[in-house]
């Protein structure tokens, strides 16, 4: 957990409950005004003003999620709560705070925990949002986070899933596959640490996959640039597990059907290189990979020309009646391979389908 060995840590039993929350959070100033009471009361006070409140929350376990074996706690802290605000990112909506509640065994001294919310800090700060309060308890199973984001935004701006229309576009931000192949490089020189302690990792030339698995970025961009080029999705979703789920989750919602085309599938070119090397194919990664946290979405047909040549969004497909069913039409040819979903799903463990 620390390089220095050495170090004196600090059981979390020398400053209780309380005092361990009122240590962990009181460098978290409050910056957005419609936070009226953050930590310190027995509840937060939130002003939205003549606005909505949209919220969302995720659980994260140890040897569930995320594995302390290869995963700092910076990072972890700064990744919870971004898949969050992610959520938030999704609606349209403006993120402003969060609440953090934490489960930790004993093994976990204060300073550990102190790593923990640099990282939950450092979001706050790269994303303007406020810790308002949480919780802390004692856990027999390691650490389990639980991150509950708030977001703040007009009524008239917010998106749902629920509202793609037949000859709408499919459009989706960044590049996808990236994560789940750090993580295959992660897991690998993981495995070999564990045969061989004098082992060590090679994780040279694959920053940019490792940075999108370890710390991802919530799209909380995306809502201003759509604005600034006059278009509001008909429906969105972030991508957190899979391509191919998010737009069975739209399908679903928006009672329509897609045909998505595979060449026009965004991913870089060390994605596909790593997956190549690893006897992985890499559409696959994008479909069924998971946490790239790019935003999916809809537009109307007529919006085709405002966002066709923009560097941050490609055009991977269309909406159809439900009836046509959820189709990838392969690369160099029309035939029509059936969309599923293989996502990560927490309770099998393992990829559904």
């Amino acid at each position: 957990m620390f390089e220095d060995k050495s170090q004196e840590l600090t059981p979390i039993s020398k400053l209780g409950e309380f005092g361990l929350i009122k240590h962990l959070t009181e460098h978290f100033p409050l910056s957005n005004e419609s936070s009226e009471l953050g930590v310190g009361d027995d509840a937060a006070v939130i002003n939205p003003g003549n606005k909505k409140v949209v919220l969302t929350t995720d659980v994260l376990a140890e040897g569930v999620h995320f594995n302390l074996g290869y995963v700092p706690l910076k990072h972890l802290g700064y990744k919870a709560v971004v898949v969050n605000l992610s959520d938030i990112a999704a609606m349209n909506a403006t993120p402003t705070q969060i609440l953090v509640s934490l489960a930790v065994s004993n093994r976990f001294p204060v300073e550990a925990l102190e790593e923990l919310y640099s990282g939950i800090q450092a979001a706050c700060g790269r994303y303007k949002v406020d810790l308002i309060g949480g919780d802390t308890t004692s856990s027999n199973a390691g650490l389990v986070m639980g991150i509950t984001a708030v977001g703040i935004e007009a009524e008239e701006n917010i998106v749902k899933r629920s509202g793609a229309k037949p000859n709408d576009l499919l459009v989706v931000s960044g590049d996808l596959g990236g994560a789940y192949m750090g993580l295959q490089i992660l897991e690998r020189e993981h495995a070999v640490f564990l045969a061989d302690p004098n082992m060590q990792p090679e994780m040279e030339g694959f920053d940019y996959i490792l940075e999108r698995q370890l710390k991802p970025e919530a799209r909380t961009d995306i809502k201003t640039i759509l604005a600034e080029l006059d278009i509001k999705p008909t429906s969105m979703i972030d991508i957190s597990d899979g391509l191919a789920s998010e737009i069975l989750h739209l399908s679903d919602q928006s009672k329509v059907g897609f045909r998505l085309y595979e060449e026009k599938i965004p991913m870089d070119s060390l994605t596909i290189s790593t997956a190549d090397g690893m006897n992985l194919n890499p559409v696959m990664t994008a479909l069924s990979g998971g946490e790239d946290y790019e935003l999916l979405f809809t537009i109307s047909s007529n919006d085709f020309d405002k966002i066709k040549n923009h560097p941050d969004f490609t055009i991977i497909g269309h909406a159809v009646d439900k009836e046509d069913g959820n189709f990838m039409v392969a690369r160099g040819s029309n035939q029509l391979v059936s969309l599923t979903a293989q996502g990560w799903d927490a309770f099998l463990g393992n990829q559904e389908g």
